[in-house]
């Protein structure tokens, strides 16, 4: 079965399942659910822990090693599979189904790895696994949810923040949930932890002890510019091109997304809303709000012009052009997040 990270504690409370699968990229939020599993089936007798990484070289006998060996004095067991990539090999979905075939009371199975696709998700083989355990799918916090649930930690460890200093952590951490709770644990060392009192969050403090630890992706760098958010698309760029990143991910990731839009934008010349357009196109529904604004905003003459000008970067990025490809990049985000800020830009 499938549960949000919300119903995870009542579903351990309410159901013996022999196994959980948390699925996500956030490593704050995943370390959380898994340190709840952990910490409840530690509570109700399981001191033992068995680890495996699995990665492309990973030897599936050794999990069907450890799963099968029964002892009359065998103590209750967590035993974790922590993959490197979302999806198994045959040897190792032949492993899995043939634990579950053969149960074992005295065994949880905790599996950990990044985001599995919608493919994934719907074999059989995987629906097969879904009604022995629990699926859990851990999304990272949207800019949207961020400030909430930045006040809600704060709060938590006694510190009341106004809605400028939640503001500027949002724009210090954004994409980085680790970063965040180390910033807050340092608030606290400056407040004292002695302190009876909550401690007060003014934006001065903020501004003073809080480093930018705010990370980003490339498909966060393109959401940002189908909002609409011109300055923090190029806040985001900017950060990208600290790190070292490649221009050409990034212009294939944005231009991944404007041919995925032409079918659309097409759709919306025949008169059909944008409600139903970003249903029929699958979009994810973490995606929904980017790609309708960027539908509402952008025709598809635009799109056109922007891949246009894609070739033209990439003629940049391998040497074909003596023309800055970052400079580039950055103009044709700003023709995405709005397209008249862009030609302003263009004509200055």
């Amino acid at each position: 079965m499938k549960i949000k990270p919300e119903q995870l504690s009542r579903t351990l409370a309410g159901n013996k399942l022999p196994l959980y699968w948390l699925s996500g990229d956030e490593p704050l939020l995943m370390q959380e659910a898994a340190d709840l599993i952990r910490n409840y089936h530690r509570e109700n007798g399981f001191t033992e822990r068995e680890i495996f990484s699995v990665d492309k070289n990973f030897d599936w006998s050794s999990f069907s090693q450890s799963t099968g060996n029964l002892s009359l004095f065998s103590e209750q067991k967590i035993i974790e599979l922590r993959l490197s990539t979302a999806k198994l090999d045959e040897a190792g979905k032949k492993a899995l189904q043939h634990y579950l075939d053969e149960l074992n009371p005295d065994y949880l199975i905790l599996i950990s790895g990044p985001k599995l696709d919608a493919a994934t998700l719907k074999t059989k083989w995987f629906s097969e696994i879904e009604k022995y355990g629990a699926l859990v799918q851990i999304w990272p916090v949207s800019r949207e949810n961020l400030g909430a649930w930045l006040e809600q930690r704060l709060l938590r460890d006694n510190i009341q923040a106004d809605a400028e200093s939640i503001r500027l952590l949002v724009d210090k951490v954004e994409g980085n949930l680790l970063a965040a709770m180390q910033e807050i644990e340092k608030l606290k060392l400056l407040a004292g932890e002695d302190s009876d009192r909550p401690i007060q969050l003014d934006a001065k403090t903020v501004m003073q002890v809080v480093a930018d630890s705010s990370r980003y992706n490339v498909y966060q760098l393109v959401d940002a510019a189908l909002l609409g958010e011109t300055a923090r698309s190029q806040k985001m760029l900017a950060a990208l091109r600290s790190e070292g990143i490649f221009p050409l991910v990034i212009l294939a990731a944005i231009c991944r997304e404007l041919r995925s839009l032409l079918p659309m934008l097409e759709k919306k010349q025949q008169g059909l809303g944008i409600n139903a357009i970003v249903q029929s196109g699958r979009v994810w529904f973490n995606r929904k709000q980017a790609v309708s604004s960027a539908l509402s905003r952008i025709d598809a003459e635009t799109v056109w012009s922007m891949l246009d000008h894609s070739r033209a970067i990439d003629q940049c990025i391998k040497g074909m052009s003596r023309a800055n490809p970052w400079d580039e990049l950055s103009i044709l985000l700003l023709k995405l997040s709005g397209p008249d800020l862009a030609s302003r830009h263009k004509s200055a």
